[in-house]
């Protein structure tokens, strides 16, 4: 009973957000409340709480009350909307308990779906709410009763009906059902196929597959864990078959998931929160995390060559890969062009982003359609893909759902008290107003607060707190947000709560340790690439096309040095004289002074020019042998 319940919810927030992508949403807080109705609904009945144990009668009483009751207050703000927008309401009784129902069933949700540690923080965020003023020192306020709170989180459009919220319900809501529909009419398989010839066949070839496979899978899914435990299934096992160490398969799967989340168009889901937050285009966000993200795959993949080189990794047999011809068939290529066709041909043409991805969605329907029927595929399993496409994307929705109505619960009350503005003066004064030091205490902090938490959440809360310190010392808004996400992401893979990590080590059956020092190993430049975004904002576009271009060659060249050190690049045969070289190359590429930096620029291209020549010497010599 509860399977086929939640398969019909499942279908029905589908079915919702295809509808209102199409048509458009609703008023603002008729929209969110029956969204979010829908999404606590699901997650009740996806995480059933008492599941296999003996007190699960007592687990279905309790899903029962909370379902009821955030289902409730969600339609009392669906059928008071009006008067809530036009009027100054004051919390009765009536309303205190609604909203407290609804919060508890917002972070129950959460709890079962990520653990306890965003509830935790959200719950620490109202409380303080209620008690500061017992506070004393710098982190004390005036104070705010249950009442003031009510009307802030329940009764407007700042606490749980807020931007965020606005947001999952619109455009991320989109972005899921595009993707979740894409990975199953076949996009999934292509993107595994396509990776495994565009990587199989070179020197660790399966450590390359897992990062193009990630990579290729970030386009719809912006999640890193998702992405392991997706493309993790596969990647894994192939290297371990290959007689890959088991910690280093698990670390080459985890960092490269990670890029997930800083890859566009999605970037984790942030790339919308953040163009509402900053008042910019969608497509601004996305063309500025292009750079950054392809700097980021570049030293990845470069790293991975070098360790497989040296390591003498072994190459995926070519009887283990798809055939060219099969991986670019038409008909299979054809649904995912004309599904991301539509869907940027419909964001250049300047339509909202739900609605390009409901252009993308239709396309792909499309054209999926006619090939099916074409090949005469049965019309049963035409439906079971379709249907299991929409009851996933349903599901996906609802750890999305709970984390943004948690979070701007979090973010009302930051911004109730005050508490963000007073954690960023309080940094800024530590700080002495130096950037690089205020940037390096802004990004620990930012590692901590990210541990634990999903990205998109992690960011909000990095946003909301931390971004100020930056901006507050004249670093670009952008800037300084792209900043503090970069290192709220990678938390997924910093010990000591690396949700990536701990994902990946379980599937690699490899003890998380291991996996973690082998995915810090990989993915290093993440923890650079944001203080060369502070260096040169030219990364992410702020600047003419020679700041643009003089800034991507500093960039890579340090990015390839920093790569080669990690993966042990071999140049003369003496490591510390090797690694030497890199450093003083790479470093010299950063310096301000332009004549330094191409020198530094230059000799790094030239060592890894000689570098090659001389392999390909030995190479020959050995052949001829």
């Amino acid at each position: 009973m509860r399977n086929k319940l939640l398969m019909l919810v499942a279908l029905f927030l589908g079915g919702f957000i295809f509808y209102t992508s199409a048509a458009g949403p609703f008023e603002s807080l008729v929209h969110r409340s029956l969204f979010l109705a829908l999404v606590i609904g699901l997650g009740l009945l996806t995480y059933p709480l008492g599941a296999g144990k003996t007190w699960r009668p007592v687990g279905v009483v309790i899903d029962c009350l909370l379902a009821l009751g955030a289902i409730t207050a969600c339609l009392f703000i669906t059928f008071n909307a009006n008067s809530i927008l036009t009027t100054l309401p004051w919390a009765t009784p009536q309303d205190m308990a609604l909203t407290a129902i609804l919060v508890v069933s917002i972070l129950e949700v959460a709890r079962r779906a990520i653990g306890w540690v965003f509830p935790l923080l959200v719950t620490i965020g109202i409380a303080y709410a209620l008690l500061g003023d017992r506070l004393s020192g710098p982190l004390s306020h005036r104070g705010f009763d249950a009442s003031f709170v009510t009307e802030t989180l329940f009764l407007g459009d700042l606490g749980v009906w807020g931007m965020l919220l606005g947001v999952a319900a619109t455009t991320i809501a989109a972005f899921v059902l595009f993707g979740s529909l894409l990975l199953h009419t076949g996009g999934g398989q292509t993107f595994i196929d396509l990776s495994m010839r565009i990587g199989g066949r070179s020197q660790g070839g399966a450590a390359k597959i897992a990062t193009v496979a990630s990579s290729l899978f970030a386009m719809v899914s912006g999640s890193a864990v998702a992405n392991v435990a997706t493309t993790g299934n596969f990647t894994i096992p192939m290297m371990k078959r290959l007689k890959y160490p088991p910690a280093f398969a698990g670390g080459v799967e985890a960092v490269a998931s990670t890029g997930g989340q800083i890859a566009p168009p999605i970037l984790g889901a942030a790339a919308f929160i953040m163009a509402e937050i900053l008042g910019v285009s969608y497509v601004t966000i996305a063309l500025a995390a292009v750079l950054p993200a392809f700097l980021f795959y570049v030293a990845v993949f470069f790293t991975l060559h070098l360790v497989a080189v040296r390591k003498a990794l072994p190459l995926v047999p070519e009887s283990e890969l798809p055939a060219w011809p099969d991986v670019l068939q038409f008909k299979r290529l054809t649904p995912i062009v004309a599904a991301l066709g539509g869907l940027f041909g419909g964001v250049l043409n300047g339509y909202s982003i739900q609605f390009a991805a409901f252009l993308g969605i239709t396309l792909l329907l499309v054209s999926y359609l006619f090939f099916a029927l074409l090949d005469r595929t049965p019309p049963r399993q035409i439906v079971r893909s379709l249907l299991t496409g929409l009851e996933d994307a349903g599901k996906g929705m609802v750890i999305i759902g709970v984390l943004l109505a948690g979070a701007q619960i979090l973010v009302a009350m930051l911004n109730l008290t005050g508490i963000g503005v007073t954690l960023s003066t309080l940094v800024v004064s530590v700080a002495g107003e130096q950037v690089f030091l205020v940037a390096l205490i802004v990004a620990v902090i930012c590692l901590i607060m990210g541990m634990g938490i999903p990205t998109t959440a992690a960011y909000v809360l990095v946003a909301a707190v931390l971004a100020p310190a930056l901006t507050r010392i004249g670093i670009e808004p952008l800037v300084a947000h792209l900043f503090v996400f970069y290192f709220a992401t990678i938390s997924v893979i910093t010990p000591p709560v690396c949700i990536a990590v701990f994902v990946a080590a379980g599937i690699a059956k490899a003890g998380w340790l291991q996996v973690a020092g082998h995915a810090i190993r990989l993915g290093a430049t993440t923890y650079v690439i944001p203080f060369l975004i502070l260096a040169y904002p030219a990364l992410i576009g702020l600047g003419d096309a020679w700041d643009i271009t003089l800034a991507a060659a500093r960039a890579m060249a340090f990015v390839l040095a920093f790569a080669g050190i990690l993966g042990g690049a071999r140049l003369f045969g003496n490591r510390w004289l090797d690694s030497a070289l890199l450093a003083t190359t790479g470093l010299l590429a950063l310096v301000p002074n332009i004549a330094l930096g191409l020198v530094g620029i230059a000799g790094l291209t030239g060592l890894y020019l000689w570098a090659w020549q001389s392999s390909r010497r030995v190479a020959l010599q050995g052949a001829e042998l």
